[in-house]
């Protein structure tokens, strides 16, 4: 069976960690226009997070989607994402980089496409 969502039914959906503990929502999704693949989501972090209030960018390969109940499960250490690299919501780096998408990628353990 093939599941397919429209991008914006994905927007402020929380993310959670595989015990159901709150880590914050999906802001945005990024596109990589090349190949149609859905490249990062960009996620805000709830309170209790060392970096709440920024922004990070999450590979999607890193996160699944949980369909029956509606939310989107991101399975890394606490400690992976408080050491990922962070952006503030009014200064977003350059998502095409190859710099940002190896470091981001290779941070989540995830090999770039």
């Amino acid at each position: 069976m093939v599941a397919v969502l429209a991008a914006s039914t994905l927007k402020g959906d929380k993310v959670k960690n595989p015990t159901g503990e709150d880590l914050g929502k999906i802001e945005e999704l990024m596109i990589d226009l090349d190949s149609g693949r859905v490249a990062y989501a960009v996620v805000s972090f709830g309170e209790g997070f060392m970096h709440a209030g920024k922004l990070f960018a999450i590979p999607w390969a890193s996160l699944a989607v949980d369909q029956k109940d509606k939310q989107i499960i991101l399975n890394v250490t606490r400690e992976m994402l408080e050491s990922a690299e962070g952006f503030d919501k009014d200064h977003w780096p350059d998502m095409a980089d190859a710099a940002f998408l190896n470091r981001t990628y290779t941070h989540f353990g995830i090999k770039p496409w």
